[in-house]
């Protein structure tokens, strides 16, 4: 990670005629051990466009992310492996709800910091 993260920086500071730190603090790597870890993150990642600009609370449409592929048809067949998530709803349309409905990027889940202690 840090050696893509090295060079995106130094290719968009020569790109852009900056310099610096672009990204802030060192990338941080969790295990993930449990379902409910695995069920945040998965939720955290697709509301993470959340913090863009006329982006929040549409967060299903933004057309970068595989949120749209979990809650609709999976544009990217094997590629993208869906099941592990979505097996555990009824739907996609139940998936969006919890999503919509978890607070991921908000606050996070008790059981998640204990783990991370």
């Amino acid at each position: 990670m840090q050696k893509i993260l090295n060079a995106y920086t130094k290719f968009f500071n020569i790109k852009y005629g900056h310099s610096g730190h672009l990204f802030q603090g060192p990338f941080r790597a969790v295990h993930i051990t449990n379902n409910n870890q695995l069920l945040y993150a998965s939720a955290y990642v697709h509301r993470n466009q959340r913090g863009l600009p006329g982006w929040k609370d549409r967060e299903h449409e933004y057309p970068w992310s595989s949120y749209q592929d979990y809650i609709g048809k999976n544009r990217w067949g094997k590629l993208l492996a869906t099941e592990d998530i979505l097996e555990q709803f009824d739907d996609g349309n139940d998936y969006h709800q919890w999503v919509k409905e978890s607070g991921a990027k908000e606050k996070l889940p008790e059981d998640y910091l204990d783990e991370l202690n």
